[in-house]
């Protein structure tokens, strides 16, 4: 599923869409949206203002509304510069939007979602958007070690389960929880109100790093996952712990131990983890 630094990177990847035009959009499953699912609330007729993220969701901003977009676990957001037909005959594409861009260049963006746990949202603005982010915690980029030590005060779960909470952390999933956690040296079966003022610092830090880092990598893809450009990932091959279940720790050369924390599989170091 993309977390944070997927999302953000696709956001970067769209950058070209501000100042440009809906000139069209195909819905081609209107199960996908919730809200209004005309074209106007499409954004057919507007132009594109801004681009936003926040957690795991990205909103394109324009002149006559706003669309939501959740890429689920299989959600992808393809951007060409031709007006392409690429997807045209393919069941997985949900919604295309044509577009004009600087100097009338024509350009398609595609959505597409073949497991189809990702979705579209319309809002007449920003202001209906940022209260609709208000039932989700700090986006995890920009945490402080105050914010999540107040966020996790009073949880008796375990830290790990904690993290996967977007209504605690928006941006985090099983990736980063485990890669976070390992830098910060905390073991994520801890309690989360057991965490001091000092591990909640370090781990905040440790995951404002991991997600930063994952970024300038351009995220994580593991199976399909490519930004709006069509590029991959590479942060993968810096994971520490995730998905490394038995091999020797990278830092003491203790072998890994996986196990299952909140119906997630949690790799970590039992002695760099104390």
């Amino acid at each position: 599923m993309p977390e944070l630094p997927e999302v953000e990177s696709t956001r970067r990847s769209l950058l070209p869409l501000i100042g440009g035009r809906v000139v069209g959009v195909d819905l081609r499953r209107i199960d996908i949206v919730e809200g209004a699912r005309t074209h106007a609330a499409l954004l057919s007729g507007s132009s594109i203002l801004s681009l936003h993220r926040h957690g795991k969701q990205l909103a394109m901003e324009a002149t006559r509304g706003v669309v939501l977009v959740h890429l689920g676990m299989t959600g992808q957001l393809e951007l060409s510069h031709t007006h392409s037909d690429n997807h045209a005959h393919d069941q997985h594409t949900h919604a295309i939007w044509s577009l004009e861009l600087a100097a009338r260049a024509r350009a398609t963006l595609w959505f597409r979602d073949p497991r189809r746990f990702g979705g579209l949202w319309t809002f007449p603005s920003m202001v209906e958007v940022r209260a609709r982010w208000t039932s989700l915690g700090p986006d995890a980029l920009t945490i402080s070690g105050q914010e999540l030590a107040s966020a996790i005060a009073d949880s008796r779960r375990a830290i790990k389960a904690a993290l996967l909470d977007q209504g605690v952390l928006a941006g985090v999933g099983n990736i980063y929880a485990d890669e976070a956690l390992f830098r910060a040296g905390i073991r994520p079966a801890k309690f989360a109100s057991r965490l001091t003022r000092d591990q909640s610092e370090r781990l905040a830090g440790a995951i404002r790093d991991v997600l930063a880092e994952s970024i300038q990598s351009g995220g994580s893809t593991l199976r399909d996952y490519r930004d709006a450009a069509g590029q991959a990932g590479s942060f993968q091959s810096r994971h520490r712990v995730y998905g490394r279940g038995g091999e020797p720790c990278p830092a003491c050369g203790t072998r890994l131990t996986q196990t299952t924390i909140a119906q997630r599989t949690t790799v970590y170091c039992r002695r760099c983890q104390r």
